[in-house]
């Protein structure tokens, strides 16, 4: 098929309807060439659009994981905090009540934070795997014996091999391009709400000790959270180059926190925790209906036949 003759089509980012645009560079397989290309093209997209949606669904899951485990945190954190004033009735008089409940809250907040702990790295690695999924559509061509082998893999083997086919369908009107387009516009806002948890998740896990933070004490927000959680957040995103400075998190389309605004001391009261956990169930930058949509229309397309 001349890549020339079937240009590309989109999606735009706001409504379903489909406009032509300039095709590939990539140089069109020959005819033999092709007819291999397609059907192995068409199996790599079903199977990274598989692992991508199964990576969306685990990451809601760890998502509604740590904020159980976050409420229960700062339920123990304040019963603790407050357990001098509270009145204890009947029981104010039994020895060391006080000071037993206290150990048990203590005992009751590390349970907490460690499970909050690995349903956020529970989190970070769907997002990685969103990541991985997304940068693995394209389908090159192995040339060894003079018989063309498919291989799957996201680096050409053979010059002028974009993995894309030179442009051309693989469901429907849509060629592999496309279907990163919208791959890539579903993972963005993941990464962007991993970053804003993030923070969320530094705030709670650092509320064990009651000092105050030292200004300028960048190991509250930029420490590592689990192992090898840096590495992770570098592959996905939220690391600038090869240095450990974090992207401020922000909501889509509005201007992020500054770095400086992260490291400034504040007390952790009540209402302020109360916000945390609000925010962390709104998910801001997380749009419903747009993400339905772009699954439909990706799996309606791979219904279709060209």
């Amino acid at each position: 098929m001349d890549s020339e003759a079937t240009p590309r089509r989109v999606i735009d980012s706001n409504t379903r309807h489909l406009h032509a645009v300039s095709p590939s560079p990539s140089t069109s397989p020959s005819p033999s060439p092709l007819r291999l290309w397609r059907p192995a093209a068409q199996r790599n997209m079903r199977n990274q659009w598989s692992k991508l949606l199964a990576s969306k669904d685990s990451w809601f899951s760890a998502a509604s994981g740590c904020r159980s485990h976050a409420t229960s945190f700062v339920n123990a954190f304040l019963s603790q905090r407050f357990m001098l004033q509270r009145d204890l009735g009947v029981l104010k008089d039994m020895p060391a009540i006080r000071d037993k409940a206290c150990q048990k809250l203590a005992y009751q907040q590390e349970l907490s934070r460690s499970a909050l702990l690995s349903s956020y790295k529970d989190m970070v690695l769907s997002v990685s795997q969103m990541v991985k999924a997304s940068k693995s559509m394209r389908v090159f061509l192995k040339s060894s014996t003079g018989s063309p082998i498919v291989q799957f893999c996201d680096q050409p083997e053979v010059m002028n091999d974009y993995g894309d086919g030179g442009g051309v369908p693989v469901f429907s009107s849509f060629s592999i391009s496309d279907f990163e387009e919208l791959a890539q516009e579903l993972v963005a806002v993941f990464v962007l709400e991993l970053a804003l948890k993030r923070l969320l998740v530094a705030e709670f896990t650092s509320m064990q000790s009651e000092k105050e933070i030292e200004e300028n004490d960048t190991t509250r927000y930029v420490r590592e959270l689990f192992e090898g959680e840096l590495d992770e957040l570098r592959l996905i995103g939220l690391l600038s180059g090869e240095s450990y400075d974090m992207l401020p998190p922000h909501i889509k389309d509005l201007i992020g926190l500054s770095s400086q605004s992260l490291l400034l001391s504040h007390e952790v009261t009540e209402s302020v925790l109360q916000v945390y956990l609000t925010s962390w169930l709104a998910n801001v930058n997380l749009n419903s209906s747009r993400i339905d949509e772009v699954i439909l229309v990706v799996e309606e397309t791979m219904q279709l036949k060209l």
